[in-house]
């Protein structure tokens, strides 16, 4: 399976695994190393991911790290574990970072099976940096995080891409959580700023920063409910309405494959389809899983069958759904904003797998539309 595939499977049984999760060596053995295995490492190869990694530092000895990842005998990723639910912000990662300034690897991982942040020497050499370049969170997994970890991969795995986009990624997130503090609480400066620009020559006294504190805090959230709206509305007005798209031939880079009837089947929509896949594994076998492709959909069928749509997916127009099916055999569009939101629907998607399973006359007939 490819690392989309084994990191989709590692997200479905997340949720029953963290009431178990009492122990750092049970978050190891559950989470952390069938991560370091989607990453296409063998985890029983000791040449490959070493566990328990001592590497001495100066008049510390038998310090260990959790472990460490070779590729052709060249150190490239320390990984630092603690137990399920530790709060990776405050740790104590003291080990990890001595063991990075004295080995040659470039990329640490602090983890708690869940949430992984990753570390690099962006602002002095051969120190790792306070705070991560990028930060995952499985029970949350977007798109784009995904795709920068998976940049980490033994097939394919190069330095110099990763901390090209490090710097740009370390300072966004960052930016995004001052976003996010700012949205909860304005503070003073934040306030004083908006205040300026509204009150030029204004006078910033107790009275007008108590005011304009709650100004902001509205105004702020104001903004984000009219662009959820905006979104909204233009979802709506898709599915109502019945326009016809123009539709652009694609860039080269975006063709995967095109037929003589001129559907063009997108590497996104290869993807969402792995994804789909890997999502009903639990269910069957994922060799049972096949797509067909129109010039309208993708459909996923069970058993390469036709009449057994597991769902569709809509990727041909700016605003995406996954369509899924009710007892009733009635298609329902979920308009989904990036991949990793089909991870939402798996309930939907295995509850049709055991439909057809278990009623052999249940189908719906794929009809292209």
């Amino acid at each position: 399976m490819s690392f989309d595939e084994k990191i989709a499977v590692l997200v479905q049984r997340i949720p029953n695994l963290l009431e178990h999760l009492e122990t750092e060596e049970a978050t190891k053995n559950a989470l952390v190393l069938p991560f370091i295995a989607a990453l296409g490492y063998d985890i029983f190869n000791p040449k490959e991911v070493v566990p328990e990694f001592t590497a001495d530092v100066g008049t510390k000895k038998g310090e260990k790290v959790d472990y460490a990842i070779f590729q052709d005998s060249d150190l490239t990723l320390l990984f630092e574990c603690k137990k399920y639910g530790a709060n990776l912000s405050e740790a104590n990662f003291s080990q990890l970072y001595r063991y990075f300034s004295v080995t040659k690897a470039r990329i640490a991982v602090l983890t708690d099976g869940v949430r992984y942040h990753l570390f690099s020497d962006l602002a002095e050499t051969n120190k790792m940096d306070e705070k991560p370049f990028l930060e995952l969170n499985l029970l949350e997994p977007r798109r784009n995080v995904l795709q920068e970890v998976k940049k980490l991969a033994k097939d394919g795995f190069d330095l110099e891409k990763i901390l090209s986009t490090a710097n740009d990624l370390k300072y966004t997130s960052e930016i995004q959580k001052v976003f996010a503090a700012q949205f909860e609480s304005p503070d003073e400066d934040f306030v004083r700023f908006f205040f300026a620009k509204v009150v030029p020559g204004g006078k910033f006294v107790a009275s007008a920063k108590e005011q304009f504190t709650l100004f902001v805090g509205k105004a702020f959230q104001q903004f984000i409910s009219d662009k959820v709206s905006g979104r909204l509305k233009t979802a709506l007005q898709s599915e109502s309405v019945e326009v016809k798209v123009e539709h652009q031939t694609p860039e080269p880079s975006e063709l995967e494959e095109a037929d003589d009837n001129g559907i063009v089947t997108t590497e996104e929509e290869l993807e969402g389809f792995r994804i789909v896949r890997a999502v009903v594994c639990q269910t069957i076998d994922p060799d049972r899983v096949h797509h067909r492709d129109t010039k309208s959909y993708m459909g996923i069928l069970l058993d390469n069958n036709n009449r057994k749509s597991i769902c569709r997916l809509w990727f041909n127009t700016r605003q995406k759904y996954i369509g899924l099916f009710d007892e009733s055999k009635k298609e329902i569009r979920k308009p989904i904003e990036t991949l990793s939101d089909i991870y939402k629907f798996s309930a939907e998607l295995n509850a049709a797998i055991v439909n057809y399973e278990s009623s052999p006359d249940a189908s719906i007939e794929d009809a292209e539309v």
